[in-house]
């Protein structure tokens, strides 16, 4: 039986070698517990998070957590997402919204979108709402998913949604929004279609929606 409060705090310690063990435990053991397993980690990471503002951890200490939980995707996604079929795969755009130059979370949210059966166009971070429509236009991709991390994000991520509503779009996609600064109350206000804090939500919205 795995110890899911053990894998939370090695992952907030940023102890690699106990994080790797447990999850490979996991998946020796079927895979079941992937959900909770991740959970787990989510948990750690917002223990990184609180200790990063509270001075205790520095950039470095960030970006190996996110390597870290990106590589916690790697081992766990198979067991996540389950067994995808064959063929052509639903297409939908991620991007970091303008102004904000985070990549972390992003990249996690991609690795599992992937695996989950789509193909991502990811536009990258520093993303204007023009570029983001243009590219929904130009691939006639109909899922939109915009990351942001900082409370600045919001206003980006209000600005696209209100780019589509200026293109006569907006009633032609569907919107998720993710990142520490989204809420239920801020997804209200930005006008998107559902937000998430987890990649597992991220990929279940968008799975749903794609008909996946």
């Amino acid at each position: 039986m795995i110890d899911f409060e053990a894998l939370a705090q090695a992952m907030g310690e940023l102890d690699e070698d106990t994080v790797k063990a447990l999850l490979e435990q996991v998946m020796a053991e079927g895979g079941g517990d992937a959900g909770k397993a991740m959970d787990a980690c989510q948990k750690g990471m917002d223990t990184v998070g609180k200790l990063f503002e509270e001075g205790e951890y520095f950039v470095g200490d960030l970006i190996y957590a996110g390597e870290l939980m990106t590589d916690a995707v790697e081992t766990l996604k198979d067991a996540l997402v389950g067994t995808q079929s064959a063929g052509k795969k639903a297409k939908m755009i991620l991007c970091t919204v303008k102004d904000d130059l985070h990549d972390i979370g992003k990249n996690i949210v991609r690795s599992m979108l992937e695996a989950g059966g789509f193909e991502v166009v990811d536009l990258g971070i520093d993303v204007p709402p023009q570029k983001v429509v243009e590219a929904a236009k130009d691939e006639g991709i109909s899922i939109i998913a915009l990351s942001g991390v900082l409370t600045l994000a919001l206003d980006s991520m209000k600005a696209t949604v209100r780019a589509f509503s200026d293109a006569g779009m907006r009633d032609q996609v569907k919107i998720i929004i993710g990142g520490a600064p989204v809420s239920e109350d801020a997804c209200k206000a930005i006008g998107a279609d559902e937000w998430a804090h987890s990649p597992q939500k991220t990929v279940s919205v968008c799975r749903d929606w794609a008909g996946i």
